[in-house]
């Protein structure tokens, strides 16, 4: 099963990605920004960092990269995709996902790492967790804080398209502290933490928190076994 992660100019969590998806025992194919095509991947990861410097807003030229016609399309015709961080920016300026990202409340960067609670299980990437399931992942950003108008919050919370809250506080200020969304069809989701960088025992909050350091890597072996399953 390969599974696409896409680098733009400004990408720095493009590598983690990849190792995530091959730690879950899938194969990791790099796609550039300026791909006309998908290359016939199963699934897409959008990777965190400052796409094209992030200029404008977080995501805002990257949506015009070339790879984005391709897969806007295929997202719309079911291609699972994740966004992390700036990939969640980028879904949501591309209109994959509604919502928007804005700076954080408190006008800081935050890093650290984040509980949050699992809330939708039935999308391609979360099929491996229990509903309500406490995790903890990194955090890392500056324009993190979810932001929507309170009819798409209401119709986000009534249909269940919330994938992730936070937990214990509200690190960035995002509306109903949501930390992921999915688009109705579940295909397609964005995520403010880092779930690949909790994929590996000793490289992320195992110590710091107490966990075995795997809570993100399920993100990654739940799209591997949905695709093997079709």
């Amino acid at each position: 099963m390969r599974v696409g992660v896409v680098t733009f100019p400004g990408s720095l969590d493009d590598r983690d990605a990849a190792r995530a998806v091959r730690l879950a025992g899938g194969e990791a194919f790099a796609l550039w920004h300026a791909d006309a095509d998908l290359h016939g991947v199963d699934a897409v990861v959008l990777p965190g960092g400052f796409s094209y410097g992030d200029y404008l807003r977080c995501g805002a030229i990257a949506r015009f990269a070339p790879v984005m016609g391709p897969l806007v399309d295929a997202a719309r015709g079911g291609l699972p995709v994740l966004g992390i961080c700036n990939g969640f920016q980028l879904l949501c300026e591309a209109h994959l996902l509604p919502g928007a990202l804005i700076r954080n409340d408190h006008r800081r960067f935050v890093c650290r790492d984040q509980p949050l609670a699992i809330e939708r299980t039935d999308t391609p990437w979360t099929r491996g967790y229990a509903p309500g399931e406490r995790i903890v992942v990194p955090l890392k950003n500056g324009e993190g804080g979810y932001v929507a108008d309170e009819r798409t919050l209401d119709e986000l919370e009534g249909e269940g398209r919330v994938v992730a809250r936070y937990l214990d506080d509200n690190p960035n200020g995002s509306y109903r502290a949501i930390a992921g969304v999915s688009n109705a069809a579940g295909n397609v989701v964005g995520l403010m933490p880092h779930p690949e960088h909790a994929s590996e025992p000793g490289f992320g909050p195992d110590v710091r928190s107490g966990t075995d350091g795997l809570d993100g890597l399920r993100f990654f072996t739940s799209i591997l076994d949905g695709l093997v399953r079709v």
